[in-house]
């Protein structure tokens, strides 16, 4: 397995425990695709690239493994995770009932100003990801709009379930939903739609439209599974 030194080299200056710089810049890797599904995880090739002995890269391993991105079959090497259509479609089932919810949920707790200042900010993400693309600036920083709604839902238990460690998981299947140009100016579209229900202050409306645009997006997952995987082609993504 081979990793870009300028793009996993760890940085002599970086603060905190090793095995955190190594977890994060793992981490990063396999969000950004740079670490691919299924590619082998070489503990001793990462330890050499990071200039660190094997123990930070075992335990970075283990805390992969223990939000489930990593896995390790027994007599087996240590993979990122592989998606699949039958976990997606779980997650993004999962996904549906719990967002709708805290989507609802939103809409009656938001403040105004809290309201308008995430459309401020998914505009603000739009023009940066333009830019981004046409080389005219860095890549945007991360900016979730679905974290957002959910932390906005006030529920702790959907937090706790949607943006624990599940979080991450959550993160590699909607990157790869989302990975064509048009699906993600489909994606601004949709959240906008969201905001102006949730900005109107229609709960059912804005629950709907959460729904609707979770289930395009795991069409949209499945659609590119099945390029790679043709048996997957016309996987349900809800129930009949």
């Amino acid at each position: 397995m081979s990793h870009s030194s300028s793009v996993l080299a760890i940085k002599e200056d970086a603060a905190g425990p090793l095995a955190d710089v190594v977890f994060d810049q793992v981490l990063d890797a396999i969000y950004q695709g740079r670490l691919a599904p299924g590619s082998v995880i070489n503990e001793v090739a990462l330890a050499q690239e990071f200039g660190v002995s094997r123990g930070p890269v075992r335990e970075a391993v283990r805390r992969l493994q223990g939000i489930q991105l990593i896995t390790r079959e027994p007599y087996m090497k240590a993979r990122v995770v592989t998606l699949s259509a039958a976990s997606a479609l779980e997650l993004f089932q999962m996904r549906m009932a719990l967002e709708g919810v805290a989507c609802n949920l939103a809409t009656r707790r938001m403040s105004d100003a809290d309201i308008e200042q995430l459309l401020a900010e998914l505009d603000e993400d739009r023009l940066r990801r333009q830019q981004a693309a046409q080389g005219q600036a860095p890549n945007p920083r991360v900016f979730d709009f679905h974290e957002r709604i959910v932390l906005a839902s006030g529920n702790q238990r959907i937090i706790n379930s949607l943006c624990g460690d599940l979080y991450h998981l959550l993160r590699v299947y909607r990157r790869h939903s989302g990975t064509v140009l048009e699906r993600k100016d489909d994606a601004y579209a949709e959240h906008w739609q969201i905001l102006r229900a949730i900005r109107a202050r229609d709960p059912e409306l804005a629950e709907s439209l959460m729904r609707s645009h979770i289930e395009r997006a795991a069409q949209h997952l499945f659609d590119h599974l099945a390029e790679e995987t043709p048996h997957l082609s016309g996987y349900p993504v809800t129930a009949a």
